[in-house]
């Protein structure tokens, strides 16, 4: 078992292209994205259905959140990859495969896009590019993506991306802007057995 999990994020993790976009490490040492992530960790759209274990509030808090993402990397617990425009180098959000069990074989995606990037499939686009990479390269037999119940769009993604809908797991995340409360979770999950989204 310990030649499988030494496949797992033993090389650099590369940069993925394709459909428009490309995706590409955060860099905890620029300006410019740590500033985007801010915007993006504290668009209220962002917080309305996510509430980050350790709040980012700030450049000097959105920073160490990248540095803790880029540790999370070299551990092989988990990948953050920013999300381009292929052509311009905007950036346009984030996706993140989580919670890597290698002899599981399975790992949790989650995704944002920035404000003036929603509406363009950025969030389909990066999900299914990730989601090759981590069945083909990765060899993660499963993928599961949880949204928060009453998050329509997130579920649109899912679907569009092959991702079933599998059932609701009760209280299984934190409500909006709280520690000390949950709710419900849409849970979907995706097989690399399962067949390309058309």
């Amino acid at each position: 078992m310990a030649s499988t999990d030494e496949q797992h994020l033993a090389a650099p993790v590369p940069e993925l292209h394709g459909d428009g976009i490309r995706l590409r490490m955060w860099d905890a040492d620029s300006d410019a994205d740590v500033a985007d992530w801010l915007r993006g960790i504290t668009d209220p759209e962002f917080q309305r259905w996510n509430t980050p274990l350790k709040p980012v509030t700030d450049l000097d808090s959105a920073r160490e959140s990248l540095r803790t993402k880029a540790r999370e990397t070299v551990e092989g617990t988990s990948v953050t990859y920013c999300v381009v425009d292929a052509t311009s180098g905007a950036v346009l959000g984030s996706i993140g495969l989580q919670a890597i069990e290698p002899v599981l074989s399975v790992g949790r995606v989650g995704y944002w896009v920035l404000p003036e990037a929603r509406g363009r499939r950025v969030a389909v686009r990066a999900l299914n590019l990730a989601s090759r990479w981590a069945h083909t390269q990765l060899r993660l037999h499963r993928l599961e993506l949880g949204h928060a119940l009453g998050h329509d769009a997130s579920c649109r993604v899912a679907e569009l991306c092959g991702y079933r809908y599998e059932g609701t797991l009760r209280g299984a995340m934190f409500a909006s802007g709280r520690h000390d409360d949950f709710r419900d979770v849409h849970l979907h999950g995706r097989l690399a057995t399962d067949p390309e989204p058309s």
